[in-house]
This record gives structure tokens, sequence and C-alpha cells, in this order.
């Protein structure tokens, strides 16, 4: 592959020879052992380096030896952040991997397991090369930024099942003790039935292009592009996608993971006036099976009230999370739980993630919650093509489309002009 060119769909085409002889990880073989793990990062960034000192932290054992990034910049300040863990973190240079295939070198230099922490536009490729490969995963949410990239990431699932391939999510909020113990209640019916949602992600924006900024003369609008990552719809998916998926999630969490119907929604740019052509602000309703609507508030607006909640109304009363996960009697004013840590028990779920694959692996059992990312991504996709369309789009529209943001190749110094933002009523689901 060309250094500065990538492929960013591949569907599935194994013919059950090929699929016959492939082969499965060493890990699993090794289960119950300490043997090494050797663990490659995908995506130098903040998020990247956190989850490469949470894998680090999740097993005495493992070592990380293979960083890649679209920029040389990243690595070296992924390095420093993770210095604290000396020989532990073993990267010479032979292993620092830049450029747009640095993840294929990452998954080729002989890791068990790999981290994907690069900008979502790029995960369905890179989910796809490591479970063809045979190296365990990691993927931070969300795992697409269109229908292209979720159908792709449901193909890789089926893959990794016949593989004996592990795919860990990063829909972090499902792992942390309080909120997992809360739900457990309303999905367990301790609360009587769901009978509507409304979850909010209203904060400042991240890293946002400032008015008037432009590309510099000299770089590409590839480059440009994905060095400012969270401005673009093909790199991040805007930030519905990119940020409030971790709401969107939790509707779907309280709502059992179950098939919605459909979504209308609203959005656009109230206060960005920037050179990007993503969305500040979404407002959808989830349409459920009986009737039962969530709602989704998200907003990146600076100077403005700020929250992350869930408010999941029930016949018996409402439970609020995150923060400290709460049940409420149905007149909103009784406390009727409150959740309390049990001494000892690990409470970051950034930490729990990361320590629940480990030891998945070390006893040789194979964690795939593929479907269930790819089902939660699309998920948001829908509440944000009912806002750009400013239509009423239903879940078997969704998996009907066939939405690509981006060409399948692209160069780094390539010319990729910014499509406008979206226009309801104009803009269209294909």
């Amino acid at each position: 592959m060309n250094v500065d060119t990538f492929n960013r769909r591949r569907f599935l085409g194994a013919s059950a020879a090929t699929t016959a002889a492939f082969a499965f990880p060493s890990v699993v073989r090794a289960a119950g052992k300490n043997a090494p793990l050797k663990i490659g990062l995908i995506g130098c960034g903040g998020r990247g380096t956190g989850a490469a000192g949470q894998a680090l932290e999740a097993d005495p054992d493992v070592t990380l030896t293979a960083l890649g990034d679209a920029f040389p910049k990243a690595i070296t300040n992924s390095l420093r952040g993770l210095k604290k863990y000396g020989e532990r973190v073993d990267v010479p240079e032979e292993r620092r991997f830049t450029g747009l295939d640095a993840f294929q070198k990452v998954i080729d230099s002989g890791v068990d397991v790999v981290l994907l922490g690069a900008p979502p536009g790029f995960r369905p490729q890179h989910l796809r090369a490591a479970v063809e490969a045979g190296v365990h995963v990691f993927a931070e949410k969300p795992m697409a930024v269109d229908v292209a990239g979720v159908k792709s990431v449901m193909e890789s699932a089926k893959l990794a099942k016949r593989k004996n391939v592990a795919i860990q999510h990063g829909f972090c909020w499902r792992f942390a003790p309080g909120v997992r113990e809360l739900y457990a209640k309303i999905l367990g019916g301790d609360l009587g039935r769901v009978t509507s949602v409304y979850g909010t992600f209203m904060v400042s924006p991240p890293k946002p292009l400032q008015p008037g900024m432009t590309r510099p003369d000299g770089m590409s609008d590839v480059e440009w592009q994905i060095r400012w990552w969270t401005n673009f719809e093909w790199t991040s998916g805007g930030p519905l996608l990119e940020q409030a998926v971790h709401t969107v999630d939790k509707v779907a969490w309280a709502m059992g993971d179950i098939a919605p119907v459909a979504a209308v929604a609203n959005g656009g740019r109230a206060t960005r006036t920037d050179a990007g052509n993503v969305y500040d602000h979404y407002n959808i309703a989830y349409e459920y099976p009986g009737n039962v609507f969530c709602h989704m508030g998200q907003r990146q607006f600076p100077g403005c009230h700020s929250e992350v909640n869930d408010r999941i109304f029930c016949e018996n009363g409402m439970a609020l999370a995150p923060g400290r996960p709460t049940i409420f009697a149905p007149d909103g004013r009784k406390r009727t739980w409150v959740y309390r840590p049990t001494p000892g028990q690990p409470q970051n779920m950034y930490q729990v993630c990361h320590n629940e694959l480990f030891a998945a692996l070390r006893q040789g059992e194979i964690i795939n919650t593929g479907e269930y990312m790819a089902n939660s991504t699309m998920l948001g996709l829908m509440g944000r093509e009912a806002a750009h369309t400013g239509q009423r789009i239903t879940w078997d529209q969704m998996w009907k489309a066939s939405q690509d943001l981006a060409p399948d190749t692209l160069a780094m110094d390539d010319a990729f002009p910014v499509p406008a933002a979206p226009v309801p009523g104009k803009h269209k689901l294909v």
C-alpha cells in the first residue's frame, strides 16, 4: 500500500477455503497462562494514549510494542505521556509508524491486541484489518461515521466470531459500576416499564476551528481536515456521533438494545461560523415499539449551561445517571435508592473496560461486542440523518441506505473540498 493512501471500506468477500485457513490468535491457545502480551496503539491522541495506559494497568504482563499515527508529533507526545510505565513501553524507532498506512504496520508488527483510537472515519478500515490479521481489538467509539462504515463493522464482527477474535467496545458508561447497577435495576423490571427517556450531552466544543481559520498555505485539504478532524463530517461524524453517542448508547441500553422504529429531529449551526461542516446542536425524538419516545438533547455551545445526564422515566419511578446514580419515587422527590460503591471495587469505567478484556483473554474467553457496537452507532446515525434531512427516518431506511461520506481512496496530499453543512429539506439520505 502506498504510504499516503488508504482504503476506507473493504467488505467481506472471503471464500470458504480462505475462511478455513484463518489462524486463531495464539493468546487464546495460551488461556490461563501469564504469557507476555504485546499491544499496539493506532491513533496516539489523548483517548488513544489513555487506552494504552489502561491496557498496561489491566495486566502486568502486557507490553506496548508499537505505535501508529498519521503524524509523528502525536507519537512523541504519547510516549511522553506513557513514560511512567518504563520498560513496559518498548517502542523503538522502527516500531513507530506514521502516515495513513501506519495502522497496517502496527497490526503487522507482531502485536496480540490492538487499540483503535484514530478518528472514527477510519475505524471500519482499521477494525477490518485487525480482524483479518487475527489480532484482538479494543475499538473506541463511535464505530463509523456513515452507513457504509456501520455495515462494514457488522461484517467484521461476524468475521471475528468465525476467527475467534475479541472485539471490546469503548462505550465507556457501560463499564461504570454505579451506572451498571442502576441500569440492571431498570432492565430487571424493578421500576416497571420504561415510559420515556431524556438524555443530554450539553458541553463546550472540543478543539473547534475558530472563525476565519482556513487551510494553511502548502497544506493539503486532506491533511488539514485530519489535523482538525472533529470539525468535519467524514472524519468525525459530527458531535452527535463523535461525542454524544455515549448518551445515544444509553438510550439504547435503557430500551434493552431493541431495534427502534424511527427518529424525528432538528439541529443546525447556531453558534458555529467556522470552515467546518458539522452541526453544533441536535434535538432528537427516537420512537420505539409500544409508543415509547426517547429524547436526546445535544449541543456544543461555549459559555452555556452544561450537563450530561440520563433521566429514565418508568412506571414506578425515575432513574438519574451518571453522576451518583439515583432512583426517585414517582413524584420525583423522594430518593428510593442511591448507588454506594463497593469497597475495593474499581470505579474508573475506562479501566474496568480494559480489565475485563484482558481478564477474558487470559481465561480463553472471547468478548465480541461488534454487533452491539454497530447498532448503537447506527442509532446515532439515524438521529443525525433525521436532523440533516428534516424527515422522519426509519430504522429500516438506515439499513437499506448506502451513505458513504468520502471516496474509498484518498491520499494525504489530495484536494478534497469541504461540503457545505446539510440543509434540512434539501439533504437526502442515500
